[in-house]
């Protein structure tokens, strides 16, 4: 492995970056920032769900909360990202020299997919605590040629009465630069919009209060294979959404704070403030909104975050599962840019239902069209629906009773 740009394996993918990455497998790797919120409360829930669109009672009013079967609010499932105390213990020295810089440094590196799974509900007054390892690292084929590495992290979270809540795993592409630029031929950046255009999108704005099932049950033998979920629309792209979404999500990756408080972490970690255009440190995030910034990386404007496609999919599922239902799996893959000024069309149909194990379950076809006509994010999602006859909906029991065992099973699956 190396770091140094001078050097001729600089930026080249090799058996040597690739064990040295594998060495990480299973190590607890201590989450560097806060979460955004310590603990679940009415007003967290209500300002992330207002960050993606969605002002549906059951995460932004505690009053409607007491009327559902959950007996107060509860937040909605991508509020996980907001949330999470890290438990991971101080490495020692020599797991500290492991951990250090990034076996793949000077590679492209993308988000491709991520899952999620959910086995509790995150109500008012929960904290939440994770652990993240990485639990698996392949050694693939390009679809452009040459080789990539798959890194794949897991989270698991659980809260204070030690129930496993959620995990969350996602799989990042590491890339020779020649592969990433190739993918930069796919980028095409939005159009002005037309007033039949606009007209169109509004409308579906218009429908998005009448398409949310809420308390009205949808029972699992109502639903027949390929119904189509009503379709849900976000967009067109601007920075406001941009911050009105970390307004709910937080910051993420460079820590919360400004002035004196990110010149503070600035000393620590220079690398996150690249200069502005005014010789001015600022947050390397700003290439979401910024797209003067984002051309300088060789992108034509700036885009959103996957996190947010994420949470469009699930307010898909969620407005059309009512308040009664279970969002028990989703994945979700992003395979194209969603830049500034693009609009998202987000689209559903039944894919398959099973009666198994007490369980009534539904599985979903998804995906995000972009105004061309793209599918820029294709998911999946598996929702547990109440049954006429055997009654409502039982959450799911985690695969492992422990975060330790459930972290043994990700291990598992990714071994070659």
């Amino acid at each position: 492995m190396t770091t140094n740009p001078n050097d001729p394996n600089y930026g080249l993918f090799t058996d040597a970056n690739l064990a040295r990455a594998r060495q990480r497998i299973g190590i607890w790797q201590p989450e560097p920032n806060p979460p955004h919120n310590f603990e679940v409360s009415w007003d967290g829930s209500r300002h992330f769900a207002f960050g993606y669109g969605d002002d549906n009672p059951l995460y932004c009013d505690p009053d409607y909360g007491k009327g559902t079967r959950w007996g107060g609010l509860i937040a909605p499932p991508m509020f996980l990202y907001t949330m999470g105390e890290d438990t991971a213990p101080k490495p020692d020295p020599d797991t500290k020299a492991l951990l250090k810089g990034d076996p793949f440094a000077g590679l492209g590196s993308y988000q491709s997919s991520m899952y999620f799974e959910w086995w509790r509900p995150q109500q008012v007054g929960d904290r939440l605590y994770s652990r993240r390892a990485l639990v698996g690292v392949q050694d693939k084929k390009s679809d452009f040629g040459g080789r990539t590495g798959h890194e794949y992290i897991s989270w698991v979270y659980f809260n204070q009465r030690d129930e496993l809540v959620a995990m969350q795993r996602g799989m990042w592409i590491h890339a020779e630069r020649h592969t990433s630029a190739k993918r930069k031929k796919e980028n095409k950046t939005a159009e002005p919009y037309g007033a039949e255009q606009l007209k169109e999108i509004d409308a579906l704005y218009e429908a998005e209060l009448s398409a949310r099932r809420g308390g009205d049950t949808r029972y699992w033998e109502d639903v027949q294979v390929g119904d189509e979920l009503p379709t849900l629309v976000r967009g067109p792209l601007t920075t406001t959404d941009i911050v009105v979404w970390h307004l709910g999500w937080g910051m993420q990756l460079t820590p919360p704070g400004t002035y004196s408080l990110s010149y503070k972490i600035r000393k620590k970690a220079p690398g996150l403030y690249p200069a502005n255009a005014l010789n001015v440190p600022d947050t390397v995030q700003r290439l979401h909104w910024e797209p003067e910034r984002a051309r300088e990386l060789g992108l034509p404007t700036s885009y959103d975050y996957g996190a947010m496609r994420e949470t469009y999919l699930t307010h898909l599922v969620t407005n059309w599962m009512g308040d009664d239902g279970w969002l028990h799996k989703f994945t979700c893959q992003h395979r194209r840019f969603f830049f500034q000024g693009d609009t998202a069309w987000l689209r559903g149909r039944v894919a398959a239902k099973r009666q198994l194990e007490g369980r009534n379950e539904v599985d979903l076809e998804l995906w995000i069209d972009n105004q061309r006509g793209d599918t820029i994010t294709p998911g999946t999602a598996t929702v547990l629906l109440p049954s006429r006859t055997a009654g409502a909906v039982q959450l799911p029991e985690p695969p492992a009773k422990n975060m330790e065992s459930l972290f043994q099973l990700e291990i598992a699956r990714f071994k070659d």
